[in-house]
């Protein structure tokens, strides 16, 4: 299902996320997208989105989001959303993380909207200029 509002993109990523709907999430970004998937580590383009996401998913998480501000000018917007993860990592502890999520998304000619740049660990996942 396409994102028609900024603002639905992370609720749809949210709902795919906690669905442990792999495909759905990924759908969400742009072919060339950036995710940094851990603090200073970016990755690029879906198939390597993919991986990284695969990674939190592996988790069986329970995750939540709630979208705080959406700027938007024309075809960009910039997303700020709250985010709490809890899972279970492979030595069977209880995996905790929250964060605030800075996102980049464009509308599409269809007039739907997707990822460009999605940083789940807001400024805290500051890479340098030019990993992006």
């Amino acid at each position: 299902m396409p994102a028609r509002t900024t603002e639905e993109v992370p609720l749809l990523f949210a709902r795919a996320f906690a669905d442990g709907d792999l495909d759905s999430a990924v759908a969400l970004y742009e072919p060339e997208a950036a995710f940094v998937a851990q603090p200073g580590a970016v990755v690029t383009g879906t198939e390597a989105i993919r991986e990284a996401l695969s990674g939190f998913l592996a988790l069986e998480p329970m995750f939540d989001l709630e979208v705080r501000k959406v700027f938007r000018a024309g075809d960009i917007a910039l997303g700020f959303d709250d985010w709490t993860l809890t899972g279970t990592g492979p030595d069977g502890e209880t995996i905790s993380m929250s964060g605030q999520t800075t996102t980049v998304l464009r509308q599409q000619a269809d007039g739907s909207w997707l990822f460009v740049i999605d940083n789940p660990y807001g400024h805290g996942g500051a890479v340098s200029p030019g990993d992006v």
